[in-house]
This record gives C-alpha cells, sequence and structure tokens, in this order.
C-alpha cells in the first residue's frame, strides 16, 4: 500500500504520494492521517472515512471515525458508538456507551455502564462485567474490578488478579501497571519485573516501547526500561527522548546527543534541540535552523528549516517562512506549499 502525506494549500488539507504526486486535491479544513488505507475528514463539522483513492463514505457522517484494524473502524454517532467496515457499512449496531479498537479478533466495548468484549459482529464473548478494560495483547487485557486492575484472558477469567490502580495493555512480555502516580513492569504471572517507581511526566510516552525501550522518570532524570523487564539505562540524563533505530536523543548540560541501547554515548551532545532517528536519520537544531543527521552524527541534510519532522517513507515535512514542504533524503524538494 503506496504511504501518503498530508499536505496543506491555503488553509485546506490534500495528500500526495512520495513521488510528490497530488492524490487528494487541498479541499478539507481538517484532515488525519492515513492508517492501513483510511483516514478521515470533517465535512460540515462530521467526520466521514477516506480511501487512499480519496473517495468519501458519505453513507453517514460521524462525531467521530477511529482508525481501521482488523477491517473494522469504531465511530460515534450522537452519543452511541458502533463500528463500520471498508465499505463504510455498519458492522455492528451502534449501541455502545464506550468503544476501543479491534485487537486480536475482540474490542473493548460497554453497555449499561458495564464493560465486557465484543466480536466483529457486536456479539459480547466476555460480558459486560467490569468498571473499565483495555485492548488484548498476547492472549491478556487490562480490566478493572471494584477499583482495582488486573489482566483477564479471552474467556473473560482472571488471569493476574486486580491489585493496580490503573494497567495498560502488555506490550511483548510486559505491562505498564500503575500505583498512586507511579509506574513499573509486570510480566504475565503477574509478578513486577520492575517495581512501581517510575513518575509520569505530561507529553512523554512513558511505558510506550520504542525499539525495546521505555522512557522513564524519576527524580528530575530520565533513563530507560527494557521490555525484557529491567531497568537498561539509570535514570540520569535532564531530559530524553524515544529509542529510534537504536538511539535515543538525551540532554546533557543543555545540548542535545545520543545514547545507545547501553546508555553509552553514540553522538556527542552539542545541539540545540532534537528529534527521533527515522529512515536512518534524525532532525537536528543548530544555530536556530533545523538539519539532518546520520547515525554517525554528520549532516546529510545542512540545517535550514524552521521547523522539521521526523523522515516516514522516504520523506519529511519542514516549515520555512510558515510554508510547508516536503524533502526527500537528500535535501531535494518534492512538494511545497504556494
Amino acid at each position: 500500500m503506496r504511504p501518503l502525506f498530508k499536505i496543506r494549500d491555503k488553509g485546506y488539507y490534500g495528500f500526495i504520494d512520495a513521488a510528490g504526486s497530488i492524490v487528494v486535491e487541498p479541499q478539507y479544513l481538517e484532515a488525519g492521517e492515513y492508517h492501513n488505507g483510511f483516514t478521515q475528514v470533517r465535512v460540515n463539522g462530521m467526520w466521514v472515512p477516506m480511501d487512499a483513492l480519496g473517495r468519501l463514505f458519505l453513507k453517514k457522517m460521524y462525531r467521530f471515525v477511529g482508525p481501521f484494524e482488523s477491517g473494522l473502524a469504531r465511530v460515534q454517532v450522537v452519543q452511541h458508538w458502533g463500528y463500520i467496515d471498508v465499505r463504510g457499512n455498519d458492522a455492528t449496531p451502534v449501541i455502545f456507551d464506550a468503544a476501543g479498537d479491534f485487537s486480536e479478533g475482540l474490542a473493548m466495548a460497554s453497555f449499561d455502564g458495564h464493560t465486557g468484549f465484543i466480536d466483529a459482529t457486536g456479539v459480547f464473548m466476555i460480558r459486560p462485567q467490569f468498571e473499565a478494560a483495555g485492548d488484548f495483547r498476547g492472549g491478556q487485557a487490562p480490566a478493572a474490578l471494584n477499583g482495582l486492575w488486573g489482566f483477564v484472558d479471552k474467556k473473560g477469567a482472571w488471569v493476574i488478579e486486580p491489585q493496580w490502580d490503573n494497567a495498560r495493555p502488555f506490550e511483548g512480555n510486559v505491562a505498564v501497571v500503575v500505583r498512586g502516580e507511579r509506574w513499573g513492569l509486570v510480566n504475565k504471572k503477574g509478578e513486577e519485573v520492575v517495581p512501581t517507581q517510575f513518575s509520569f511526566v505530561q507529553g512523554h510516552s512513558h511505558g510506550e516501547f520504542f525499539n525495546g525501550m521505555a522512557l522513564a522518570y524519576s527524580d528530575g532524570k530520565y533513563g530507560f526500561v527494557s521490555q525484557d523487564g529491567r531497568v537498561a539505562i539509570e535514570p540520569m540524563f535532564d531530559l530524553a527522548g524515544d529509542f529510534g533505530e537504536g538511539l535515543a536523543l538525551v540532554e546533557i548540560n543543555g545540548a542535545y546527543g545520543y545514547v545507545d541501547s547501553t546508555g553509552r554515548l553514540a553522538i556527542t551532545p552539542k545541539y540545540e534541540d532534537a528529534g527521533v532517528f527515522s529512515d536512518g536519520l534524525a532532525q537536528v537544531r543548530s544555530n536556530g535552523r533545523w538539519g539532518y543527521i546520520d547515525t554517525e552524527g554528520k549532516f546529510a541534510i545542512t540545517p535550514f528549516a524552521d521547523a522539521a519532522t521526523p523522515f516516514r517513507d522516504g520523506l519529511a515535512l519542514v516549515v520555512n517562512e510558515g510554508k510547508w514542504q516536503y524533502i526527500d533524503r537528500f535535501g531535494g524538494i518534492v512538494w511545497r506549499e504556494d
């Protein structure tokens, strides 16, 4: 499936392909990003699904349209939720108080104040009995009862008894669990392999793994925990970002550089700001301008932009003098906003 990139022209949004050819003319005041071949655009104040050819599913308009997962997307009509298929047809009744994305053939759904899990037709395979729940990953899902969270199997039986204030879906063999305002990691046996000791910081992706590593914050410093359930890099950095292609940005004494998965400095901190590695490059700011370096710390694209985003599928969105433009890995302009 070819990647598509959102563009802006005179305040309206459309999409181009990787060659810079316009696939969807800029005509929408709001648009999402493509995921699994579909996005959402706002029409007359409501959201409508759109496929990769720019065709709208105008059978209905919705207050909310989620991403397509396993061929289904959750939608909200007035106050209730249901699901549509990739043709825009109703796949389930629109009767649920809340709904989640499908994962491993099931989706969290709430009805009459209780939460269970439904199949693709909207039938409850696990009856509504929980106060809240999350996605199935590896055959287990977080669920809450009597104010505490544990994990259930696909029959709705407790695999790990409720004992935490919150819990997130498993990522590999570990899941984030919360006591008070601190989080740690639990394995599928219910053992806290990393005790609840790290704090949440607004705007940071704590507990989400990238390259098998997740940010961890404690006592004003940042480190990393690994997906195999250990503190891989003790909190020691003033600021840190997510791993990408084996490297993570860190701040030391006001300058940004990169460390590897052992915590060793791989690129010396010398930049004013920096981003995540993707497609072999990372955006960095030097002397007030943004460019891109390779994994050896050498400039692949000399700083020139006012703002920059990570590369994706061979292109990166940058901003100059308030105008959007997409560049390739050599710095060539593929598309520019008029």
